[in-house]
C-alpha cells in the first residue's frame, strides 16, 4: 500500500501541491497576524474587533481559515487524483494492473488524506506559533485563547485536522456520482458553508458533536466510493 501511495504522489507531481501549500500557509498566517496585531478587523468607531458571533477569539479565525483552505484543497486533490482519472480514462491503465481496483482507489484516497492531514496539522502549529510569538511583543486585538504548552492543545488540533480532511470524501463521492471534477469542488465549498458559516447567532462551527457526526458520514461516503469498484464499469 505504501508503494502505491508513493506512486500516486509521484504520478500527480506532489511537489506542486507542496509549493501551493507553503504559499497558502504564508497567506493565512500573515492574514491572521494582521487580524490579531494590525487591527484590520477592528470597528473604526469603537476600535474593537467587529467579529461575528463565535469568532471573538483568535483561535476561531485560525481554525476557520485553515479549515476552509484545506477542505477545499483536499477536494481539489481528490478530484484530480481520482475523478479526473475516471473522466479522462487514465483510470483504465491503473485498473489494468494486477491489483484490486479497491486497493488502487484506497491508495489514491490515502495519498490525498495523508498529505492534507500532515499539511493542515503543520499549518495550524506554525500559525498558532506565529501568533503566540507576536503576543510577546504586541497586544492582540483578539484574546489569545490557546496554550501551546498544553498536551490537550495538540490532541484537539490533531483531531480537528483529521475531521476536516476526512470531510473531503463527501465531495469525492459527489464527484464520482456525477462524473464531474467541478461537482466535487463545488461540494467542498458547500461543505465549508455548512460547517463554518453562520446565520445570525446560529453556527455549527463551535458544535462539538456535529464534526464527529460529519466525519462518520464522510467515512461512509468513502466506503461507498470504493465498495463497487470491482464491478462498476468505467465511464
Amino acid at each position: 500500500m505504501l508503494k502505491l501511495i508513493k506512486l500516486e504522489w509521484k504520478k500527480n507531481n506532489i511537489g506542486k501541491y507542496i509549493a501551493k501549500t507553503i504559499v497558502m500557509i504564508l497567506i493565512i498566517g500573515l492574514f491572521c497576524f494582521a487580524l490579531a496585531y494590525m487591527g484590520i478587523a477592528n470597528d473604526t468607531d469603537l476600535g474593537v474587533p467587529d467579529a461575528v458571533p463565535g469568532n471573538e477569539m483568535i483561535s476561531s479565525s485560525i481554525e476557520l481559515f485553515t479549515s476552509m483552505a484545506f477542505l477545499i484543497l483536499t477536494s481539489v486533490m481528490l478530484s484530480s487524483f481520482i475523478v479526473s482519472a475516471y473522466k479522462n480514462k487514465t483510470m483504465n491503465l491503473m485498473f489494468s494492473y494486477p491489483i484490486k481496483r479497491q486497493k488502487i482507489l484506497v491508495s489514491q484516497m490515502l495519498a490525498v488524506w495523508i498529505f492534507n492531514f500532515a499539511a493542515l496539522t503543520v499549518a495550524k502549529i506554525l500559525i498558532y506559533g506565529f501568533i503566540m510569538a507576536g503576543s510577546f511583543f504586541m497586544e492582540s486585538s483578539f484574546p489569545i485563547d490557546f496554550d501551546m504548552t498544553s498536551f490537550h492543545f495538540y490532541i484537539q488540533l490533531t483531531v480537528k485536522s483529521a475531521v476536516t480532511v476526512t470531510m473531503g470524501f463527501i465531495a469525492l463521492f459527489v464527484g464520482l456520482a456525477m462524473n464531474s471534477s467541478k461537482a466535487a469542488i463545488v461540494s467542498s465549498f458547500l461543505l465549508v458553508l455548512l460547517t463554518q458559516g453562520n446565520i445570525g447567532d446560529l453556527s455549527l462551527a463551535g458544535n462539538a458533536v456535529f464534526p464527529v457526526v460529519l466525519a462518520v458520514v464522510s467515512l461512509v461516503f468513502a466506503f461507498l466510493s470504493v465498495c463497487k469498484a470491482e464491478t462498476k464499469d468505467l465511464p
